[in-house]
C-alpha cells in the first residue's frame, strides 16, 4: 500500500489549505485514514482520523473546529481541509492508513512521505 500526500504550501495566518492523501495498492475503502504532523523541533502528533465508513472521526483538541477530515472512496483519497490556520500549525503533515481503527494512536501500518505546511504570521 502506498500513500502519497500533497497539497502543502505557504499560507498566511487565517487562511485555508486542503491536503490530499492518495492511496494505491490496496482496497482504500477498507482502511482507516489519519493525519499526523511534526512541527520543527517537536514530536510527531496526532491531528485527525476517520473510519473506513466515514462515520467516525477524531480530532486533536488543537485543531477541533478548524480542520475537517473526510474521504472520497471513489477517488481513493483522504482529505484534510484546514481553516483558520495559525503559525503553530506549521509542520510536516503525514497521512497514515490501517485496516483497524486506531484513533489517536500512532500504530498505523502505512505512512505517506509528508507534505510541508508553513503558516506565516
Amino acid at each position: 500500500v502506498q500513500l502519497q500526500a500533497s497539497g502543502g504550501g505557504l499560507v498566511q495566518a487565517g487562511g485555508s489549505l486542503r491536503l490530499s492523501c492518495a492511496v494505491s495498492g490496496g482496497t482504500f475503502r477498507a482502511y482507516t485514514m489519519a493525519w499526523f504532523r511534526r512541527a520543527p523541533g517537536k514530536e510527531r502528533e496526532f491531528v485527525a482520523a476517520i473510519s473506513w465508513t466515514g462515520d467516525l472521526t477524531d480530532y486533536a483538541d488543537s485543531v477541533k473546529g478548524r480542520f475537517d477530515i473526510y474521504r472520497d472512496n471513489a477517488k481513493n483519497t483522504c482529505y484534510l481541509q484546514m481553516y483558520s490556520l495559525k503559525p503553530e500549525d506549521t509542520a510536516v503533515y503525514y497521512c497514515a492508513a490501517d485496516l483497524y481503527y486506531k484513533g489517536t494512536s500512532e500504530e498505523y501500518d502505512y505512512w505517506g512521505q509528508g507534505t510541508l505546511v508553513t503558516v506565516s504570521s
